[in-house]
Parts: structure tokens; sequence; C-alpha cells
């Protein structure tokens, strides 16, 4: 990776600068309930397959529909059950209900005076707009990228050189921070952005590797990169 220095800071979204107050798996026993039916899939099956219906989905809520009718299917059951679990999960789902991570404001307003600063996500537009502004985000980037949909999503390409032709920034001028190895950090060194992961969890031994490694946003500050 090249040395040359860095113009634009680019984040992703979920898991990196906000988090949800209530977690899927806090809310799928309760559209199980709503829904009348007994509980059939848990919220490793819903996350592993959410990109599988990103690119071809209208918004989140269209998505989740598409990926429980699918594993509905899958289990033997009808589809429409899995439709039906979905409204329940939507009626439950409230965007605004969001958490920012510790240190995601100090880092931003470091980073902002010295970078350009740029989203990239996975998510719809409506959605992540939601969330940022609840949280108090959603002035600080020069531009959001909404992958699936505007984009492919990520780990492609597309939704990071999206960002950077509109920023105006060559890739590697820029670092990528988020907390997603096969997303995030997959998806950055493809498109040959340096790739700072933001580890939670303390793991050994990443694959893919990032370029850099942070635990805690606060150590953004300090550029790490």
């Amino acid at each position: 990776m090249t040395d040359a220095p860095v113009e634009a800071v680019l984040f992703d979204i979920d898991g990196t600068l906000v988090e949800y107050e209530r977690t899927p798996g806090d809310l799928l026993p309760l559209a199980f309930e709503a829904a009348g039916v007994d509980p059939f899939f848990d919220a490793a099956d819903y996350e592993a397959r959410y990109g599988e219906f990103a690119e071809e989905s209208e918004d989140v809520q269209d998505l989740r529909k598409r990926c429980f009718a699918d594993i509905a299917r899958e289990e033997g059951r009808d589809p429409e059950v899995g439709r039906a679990v979905a409204r329940a999960y939507a009626a439950e789902r409230d965007h605004t209900r969001v958490d920012p991570l510790p240190g995601a404001h100090r880092a931003l307003n470091a980073l902002d005076s010295r970078y350009s600063l740029a989203a990239v996500t996975n998510g719809g537009p409506g959605m992540q707009g939601r969330k940022l502004a609840a949280v108090g985000l959603d002035d600080r980037f020069e531009t959001v990228v909404h992958a699936g949909y505007e984009t492919a999503a990520k780990p492609a390409v597309e939704p990071f050189q999206a960002a950077l032709e509109s920023l105006g920034v060559a890739p590697e001028r820029s670092v990528y921070v988020g907390n997603s190895l096969e997303a995030d950090v997959a998806g950055a060194n493809r498109a040959g952005v340096r790739s700072v992961w933001f580890d939670r969890d303390g793991v050994a031994d990443p694959e893919p590797e990032p370029h850099g490694r942070v635990s805690s946003l606060h150590a953004l500050v300090d550029e790490p990169w």
C-alpha cells in the first residue's frame, strides 16, 4: 500500500458509527409473536442472508420481506408466513432508536478539519438518513453512498469508487473505517483504499487482513494511518 498522504476518510455506518438500541435478536421474537408464528429462524440466519437481497430490493422493508420469505420457503413453509413476520418486524423497528458508538462524534470532529469525509453503507437512503439524523451526524459527510441501492452492495468496489469520485480523491489517498471484515475490509482492499478495521472483539488473525486496526473510535483522533 502506498504512503501517499491521506485526503479523505470514509466510514461505514452500522456497527461503526451507530448501533440500534434493540438488536435483531431482540426484535425477531417480538415479530414472531405478533405474527402468531413459532420461531423458525434466528437473527444470525437473517444477517447471513441480508446481502443476497440488497441489490434487488426497493428498501429495507422489501429486502426483509424477500429474505424472510426465502427462509420460510427453504424451511418448507408458505413464503407468505415469512412476509408476515417481516411486516411485524418492521412495525417494531424504529430507525431513530439508535445510539452513537463511543468516540464517534469526537473522531469526526477531529478528522473533519483535516480530511474530506464520506460514508459508504449497505443500507437504504431513508433508513440510514434517519439513523444519522437521530444521533446528530447527518451533516458530517460530503457524500453518503447507499450501497445495494445506488450501487452494488459492499464488498463490491463500486460504492467505494462512487464515494471517491464524488470527493475527487484517488483511492490511494483515502482510508475506509468499518467493523466488518467481509464487507468493509474486503471491499476497501479490493478498491485500493487503506482499510482500517474497527475491531470491537479483539479478533486474532483477521481475514482478510486490514491495513490498520483500532479497538475504539477515540483512536482515530491520532490518525493510525
